[in-house]
């Protein structure tokens, strides 16, 4: 039923472009997209998602008979999954705004069982009254800075250093000149922070979002001029790891974070240079590291506390020149690990790594709708013991490292 639909969807799209080809009438939709293929070399095993394509970091030893790294181990694969389709939608003025919507999708499922398989990327509607916006819908998370993400070929898109999430949200942007202020109210959907399972164990769900009855809030000013981009926000996201004590009574035990966010963009073509840093608590479900732990358990009333674990990140980038592109991207995060000492469970991303680092050149030539590139990336991961009595913080820790070679050919259409 589902891939009916899917189709039913993409007939959809073809027939209304084609009308608004012939017709030329105001409004409609714009039909466009992308075909890419990767091919990528991985010297190690990595943690990834889809079948290596998006790349995190390489993955822990793994030591087998006389102490071989089973990890070790090279991988090679070729997959076309990131081709994506957009229709961005136009229609007539409603409240007083001019109205517009986007919707785009892409092959790369929602699971490794689903690799393939046609997924939601944006859907949202758009209200303009010149000088404030409202964007209702699933879009880029805020921290996710649309105007200067890294340029990167490899589809993780500067990940775990730069936040990267799509999330249901309203947003609201007031304009004053250049500078713009962004108030944003999130949910989950696909990227879902860490918890309990019901069965035990460290599950991902968007329900400990929805069972604190509060979305993740943000607010950001920034400020645009001259192709530079300058900004700043603040984070805040609250869960409720439980809604039932070991008792059986109902738990009120919620868990916060607080985020903080910093970026430029220097725009003196034909180079570009980006810089941004981040310094957060319980950033799992923007693919960064930290989460929270357990630090605390009352046996009588079987209530536990938690504890967020911190991390910081840190990227930039330059390049040069448009049509033929040269550039290196270089990142760093580091394991904060948390307000107290951990008595518990951990519900965290990377809570035995201590930093993680990346330096990734890549050159890519365009001619006419036809992008080759190609990026050598380079991560290295340091892997350790978390210690419970020194909150968690990362110790005797041994790095590893992968080195990516990822070729991609793109169709722009």
């Amino acid at each position: 039923m589902r891939y009916i639909i899917v189709t039913l969807f993409l007939l959809t799209l073809f027939s209304s472009h084609a009308a608004a080809q012939t017709e030329q009438k105001p409004g409609g939709i714009s039909f466009s997209g992308f075909v890419k293929s990767d091919i990528m070399y991985d010297s190690r095993q990595t943690v990834n998602l889809r079948e290596g394509h998006f790349l995190l970091y390489p993955a822990a030893e793994a030591l087998g008979a006389e102490d071989v790294d089973l990890n070790a181990a090279p991988s090679l694969n070729m997959l076309s999954i990131q081709t994506r389709l957009k229709g961005d939608i136009g229609g007539p003025d409603a409240l007083g705004a001019k109205t517009s919507g986007q919707i785009e999708g892409e092959f790369f499922g929602t699971s490794d069982g689903d690799i393939n398989g046609f997924r939601l990327r944006h859907a949202f509607v758009k209200l303009d009254w010149g000088s404030s916006t409202l964007l209702v819908g699933q879009t880029w998370h805020p921290m996710f800075v649309a105007e200067m993400y890294p340029g990167v070929v490899s589809f993780n898109t500067g990940a775990p250093f730069q936040p990267f999430s799509r999330n249901p949200q309203v947003r609201f942007t007031q304009a004053m000149g250049g500078l713009r202020l962004i108030g944003v109210a999130a949910m989950q959907r696909d990227f879902q922070s860490y918890g309990p399972g019901a069965t035990g164990g460290s599950v991902t769900s968007s329900s400990y979002l929805r069972n604190a009855t509060l979305p993740n809030l943000h607010f950001q000013a920034q400020y645009a001029a001259g192709g530079h981009v300058f900004g700043a926000g603040v984070d805040y996201k609250q869960l409720l790891p439980r809604t039932a004590t070991s008792k059986g009574t109902l738990s009120e035990e919620r868990i916060s974070g607080t985020s903080l966010i910093g970026y430029a963009k220097i725009d003196a073509a034909p180079f570009t240079v980006k810089m941004e840093g981040v310094l957060g608590q319980n950033l799992a479900d923007l693919l960064q590291l930290g989460g929270y732990a357990v630090t605390a358990f009352d046996s009588t009333s079987g209530e536990a506390t938690y504890s967020p674990i911190g991390s910081y990140s840190v990227w930039g980038e330059i390049s040069y020149g448009k049509e033929f592109e040269v550039a290196l991207f270089a990142g760093y995060s580091e394991n904060l690990g948390a307000d107290e000492n951990i008595i518990g469970s951990y519900y965290a991303r990377g809570s035995n790594i201590e930093n993680i680092l990346r330096v990734s050149p890549r050159v890519q030539y365009t001619s006419g709708k036809v992008r080759i590139a190609a990026e050598l990336e380079y991560t290295s991961a340091a892997y350790g013991t978390p210690n419970d009595a020194n909150k968690g913080l990362v110790e005797n820790s041994v790095s590893v490292a992968n080195t990516r070679l990822l070729m991609a050919v793109f169709y722009f259409f």
